[in-house]
């Protein structure tokens, strides 16, 4: 692939989707490969995603330093399971304000996307076929920041579980990254992680929380600290707000601190 991103380091890709809903009002920066939405057929959501991740893959697959934009979190499953077929071991720093620690045995609303950080540590077995080949990331592997808002069944599963779990803070998130040691690090952010009076229009809003500059910080020290190979940021806007400028300017300075400078399209008619 093609060098997509405006510095030199990052390949943009964008996928346009949230779960199996195609986003049509989605930003797509002028410099990022928009990966293609493959004919869904009727059937069972998972399977619908599974098309969808398969070539969300292919599309990781080719880019040397992948920065997937996307509309949803469970579609990381697909950049992790293409980045495992060039890193044996990978660390994840997943930024959030839910777990994604869900199951389809304990989640009450049985929503997916609050599954997908289950779904890279192996505990959704059966819920996808297995083209992707994802391998689950160990637990004690990952690094789940702010997280403040879960589900009593999903609070107590990360409880007894090996993920290490930090508040969204850059010395933290520093500190937490050091002790993996010298691992290839995916970063993965989803936007509601950003106190809600500042971010409107998202999905699943959590209340009070970072800053959205606090959480530049963040990524910038995951970057200064940590050998990070590819990052993920779920956009998880509503539908009707997900183009907005204010949405454009928010993933604007997210993947600015990340290193990489966006150019997007100039306006129809201008």
């Amino acid at each position: 692939m093609a060098d997509h991103s405006t510095d030199g380091t990052w390949d943009l890709i964008v996928t346009p989707w949230h779960l199996d809903e195609h986003l049509p009002a989605f930003p797509i920066p002028a410099t990022a490969t928009e990966v293609g939405r493959p004919i869904l057929p009727d059937g069972p959501v998972p399977a619908r995603m599974n098309l969808l991740h398969r070539a969300a893959a292919d599309a990781v697959a080719q880019a040397a330093k992948p920065l997937v934009l996307s509309g949803d979190c469970p579609t990381s499953r697909a950049a992790v399971a293409s980045l495992q077929r060039r890193h044996h071991d990978m660390a994840v720093l997943w930024i959030d304000a839910h777990g994604d620690f869900n199951t389809p045995a304990i989640s009450t609303s049985g929503y997916l996307g609050g599954m997908a950080l289950a779904m890279l540590t192996g505990h959704t077995s059966g819920l996808f076929d297995d083209t992707l080949v994802l391998r689950p990331v160990p637990e004690t592997s990952v690094v789940l920041a702010d997280a403040r808002d879960l589900d009593p069944a999903e609070g107590d599963a990360l409880t007894t579980s090996q993920v290490r779990r930090v508040p969204a803070d850059p010395a933290a998130i520093t500190a937490a990254l050091s002790r993996l040691g010298p691992v290839p690090v995916y970063v993965h952010l989803d936007i509601d992680v950003i106190d809600g009076a500042e971010l409107p229009g998202v999905r699943f809003p959590s209340g009070p929380g970072p800053s959205l500059a606090r959480i530049e910080e963040c990524l910038a020290a995951a970057c200064e600290t940590a050998d990070v190979v590819a990052a993920y940021l779920a956009c998880a806007w509503l539908p009707e707000h997900v183009g907005d400028q204010t949405s454009r300017q928010t993933i604007s300075r997210l993947t600015a601190a990340l290193g990489a400078r966006l150019a997007w399209p100039a306006p129809a008619g201008s």
